[in-house]
């Protein structure tokens, strides 16, 4: 039984990927669930995870860490579960929007913390006319990518390439930061995370959120 270290799901972004994934491709899994930001939270997840970070998947005597090392593993352990397109040009361009995700888009992610349990129109733009315009940037470029997919792959299914695959886990967080901020988005790209807010694997982890202790006030807005 594979073994997924994870954080609180109300605010883990990170954590929320690989367990989107394993859940929506039904692959068996135990999580264990380490509280982000709490005195000795490295050290109870250095035991599993040498960056003392989560998430962090253990399988056997194999350990990887990072949200899409994690999801790169699961493709290539599952075939079966589709988690790369099959199609040799659409996968080469699903690897490079997700890298895109895992690396970019850092105004978004450094003013929009995740957190599940709030709606808070507004509250994700500083007054700083630099970062709000740099988060515009994002906003743009991620509603463009979106709508782009969607028109493209359509026909093969409600994701951004038809299927779900490692890119809709990536991009899962964003559609939660998106609901919590009350971001505007385009028909086409609202419809996608919508369709992303809908998997019952979302819903449960929403659910999950919502009954935890755990109160980060940096996230809180």
């Amino acid at each position: 039984m594979l073994r997924l270290i994870i954080g609180n799901k109300a605010y883990s972004s990170w954590s929320l990927r690989p367990w989107l994934a394993l859940r929506v491709a039904n692959i068996p899994f135990d999580e264990t669930l380490i509280p982000l930001y709490e005195d000795g939270s490295p050290e109870k997840a250095r035991v599993f995870s040498p960056t003392g970070k989560v998430p962090c998947l253990i399988d056997g005597g194999i350990t990887v860490w990072d949200s899409l090392a994690i999801l790169e593993y699961l493709a290539e352990t599952y075939p079966e579960a589709g988690l790369w397109p099959t199609d040799r040009a659409r996968r080469a361009e699903a690897r490079a929007v997700a890298a895109e995700m895992h690396s970019g888009f850092m105004p978004v992610r450094q003013n929009m913390p995740m957190n599940t349990r709030k709606v808070l129109p507004g509250k994700g733009f500083p007054e700083a006319e630099d970062t709000r315009a740099a988060i515009e940037k994002d906003i743009a470029r991620i509603d463009g990518l979106w709508s782009s997919l969607r028109g493209r792959f359509a026909a093969d299914g409600p994701f951004l390439f038809g299927s779900f695959t490692v890119v809709d886990a990536m991009f899962a967080p964003v559609v939660s930061r998106f609901k919590t901020y009350d971001i505007a988005l385009s028909d086409a790209a609202q419809g996608y995370a919508d369709t992303i807010l809908a998997l019952p694997a979302m819903q449960d982890w929403y659910a999950a959120a919502e009954q935890e202790p755990w109160v980060l006030p940096h996230c809180e807005k």
